[in-house]
């Protein structure tokens, strides 16, 4: 199942903010809205964005003061998209802790191949390749594709995060919290039976054996790790 990169954008002027939902709708991007800054943090921490548009000219709070706050409440690479062409202006986004600055008026295309880097260079600083080879099953961490033997496995978007966090650290082993707090993270509670549910279903769906699993191991009361090399070969 391909699953689509999720961007949020963050202007005050709906025409803006249509422009750029078109172009990346067109690009087969996901995308949601804010017109403010109130509302911006709340689609912040409700969607979980990749990637983050923000415009400087805020209504209610000027953007360079969201730019710390978006990036100490979330892990989204933040681009700002603003009128404003002032250097310092520039400077003082970046120092701030924005990934990239394109100013206004600007072209679609610069703006989706600005995106595009943004994708790349997450997936790098995530800790590894745009690809996990595991036997024979394959993780595609850009287009959000799993396949084994060159055929693509549907997987719901849990059963996707699960997945994920465990082939971003091949031959590790990822806590049960560890995992968790990546696929529910705004539950208060967790429940370590809903995750095992997850993996049994992730067996059926990727192991050749899932009542004797080479791919996925357990590492009991602990987590689970995800072999590049399925046991006993």
């Amino acid at each position: 199942m391909k699953l689509r990169h999720k961007l949020l954008i963050i202007d005050d002027e709906p025409q803006i903010r249509r422009l750029i939902h078109a172009a990346l709708a067109r690009a087969d991007y996901e995308s949601v809205e804010a017109s403010n800054a109130r509302e911006a943090m709340e689609r912040l921490r409700e969607e979980r964005p990749d990637i983050t548009l923000l415009d400087l000219g805020l209504p209610d709070r000027d953007g360079l003061e969201l730019v710390p706050l978006i990036k100490k409440e979330s892990d989204t690479t933040l681009i700002v998209v603003s009128a404003r062409d002032m250097t310092d202006e520039k400077v003082a986004a970046l120092d701030l802790g924005a990934d990239d600055y394109l100013t206004k008026p600007f072209d679609t295309d610069e703006l989706l191949a600005r995106v595009r880097v943004a994708l790349r260079n997450r997936v790098s600083r995530e800790g590894g390749t745009a690809r996990v080879q595991a036997g024979d099953v394959s993780i595609d961490f850009m287009a959000h594709i799993v396949t084994k033997n060159g055929r693509e496995v549907h997987l719901t978007p849990k059963e996707y995060g699960v997945l994920e966090q465990l082939a971003k650290f091949p031959g590790r082993i990822i806590t049960h919290k560890q995992i968790m707090d990546h696929v529910w993270p705004h539950e208060h509670e967790h429940h370590v039976e809903y995750l095992r549910v997850l993996i049994r279903t992730l067996r059926q769906k990727l192991e050749d054996d899932p009542q004797r699993p080479r791919l996925i191991g357990n590492e009991l009361g602990i987590g689970y790790r995800l072999r590049l090399e399925p046991e006993g070969e």
